[in-house]
C-alpha cells in the first residue's frame, strides 16, 4: 500500500459522496466491480491513469483534482513572470535544453526556440519531446477547429495528471572561484574541440 494510493483513494470518496453516489453506484458507472471501487478508496491497489479520467468524469472533477495535483504556477501577470519559470527550468535535475537563437540576418527571421534532445541522457529529455510532440499535435487539432476546447482541456489535465507523479529536483548553481572557474572552462573546450574532431 503506497501513501500516494491512499491519498488518491480518500480523494474519490470524498468527490464520490459530494456527488451523492455510493460505491456500488460509482463502481456501476466505470465498469469495475463494488470490491475494486472499495480497493480504489482503501488504496489497497493503484488506479490505472485512464480509470482516473473515468472516474473523474463521472464525479465531474478534473484528474488532477483526483491526483492532488496543483501547479506551482497560480497565474502569469506578466512578461516577467514567464521569464522566472524559464530561469527555474535552468535549474532542473535531468533536464537539458539548448535555446536556439537565429537572427534576421541569418535568413530573414527572427525565432528563438528551448529544444530538447530527446535521445541525450538527460533523464526527462525524451518525456518532454514526447509532450511537446503530441502538445503540437492537441494544439493543432485545436487551433484548426476539429477539437472542442473541452476535449483540449481534458488531454491537458490527464498529462499533467500523468506526469504529475514524475518528480523532479532542482539543482543550484554555485559559485566558483576564479581558477575553478577558468579550469572548468579549459576542460569544457577542450571537450568541445575534441568532438569536433571525431
Amino acid at each position: 500500500m503506497d501513501d500516494r494510493d491512499i491519498q488518491i483513494g480518500q480523494r474519490i470518496r470524498k468527490y464520490r459522496k459530494e456527488k451523492g453516489l455510493n460505491q456500488s453506484e460509482l463502481a456501476e458507472k466505470i465498469g469495475k466491480s463494488l470490491r475494486t471501487v472499495q480497493k480504489y478508496e482503501k488504496g489497497e491497489i493503484e488506479v490505472a491513469i485512464s480509470v482516473i479520467s473515468d472516474i473523474a468524469a463521472v464525479l465531474g472533477v478534473s484528474s488532477s483534482e483526483i491526483l492532488g495535483y496543483k501547479s506551482g504556477i497560480e497565474h502569469i501577470g506578466s512578461l516577467s513572470d514567464i521569464m522566472s519559470f524559464l530561469f527555474m527550468l535552468e535549474n532542473v535535475q535531468d533536464v537539458d535544453f539548448k535555446i536556439n537563437v537565429q537572427k534576421p540576418s541569418q535568413g530573414g527571421k527572427w525565432e528563438c526556440s528551448i529544444s530538447f534532445d530527446g535521445q541525450q541522457n538527460a533523464k526527462y529529455n525524451a518525456d518532454l519531446c514526447l509532450f511537446l510532440e503530441r502538445w503540437a499535435e492537441e494544439q493543432e487539432n485545436f487551433r484548426t477547429y476539429f477539437s472542442s476546447l473541452e476535449n483540449y482541456s481534458r488531454w491537458k489535465a490527464e498529462t499533467l495528471a500523468y506526469y504529475s507523479s514524475s518528480q523532479v529536483e532542482m539543482n543550484e548553481p554555485v559559485e566558483l572561484d576564479f581558477e575553478t572557474r577558468m579550469k572548468k572552462r579549459k576542460e569544457y573546450m577542450e571537450a568541445e574541440l575534441k568532438k569536433q574532431k571525431d
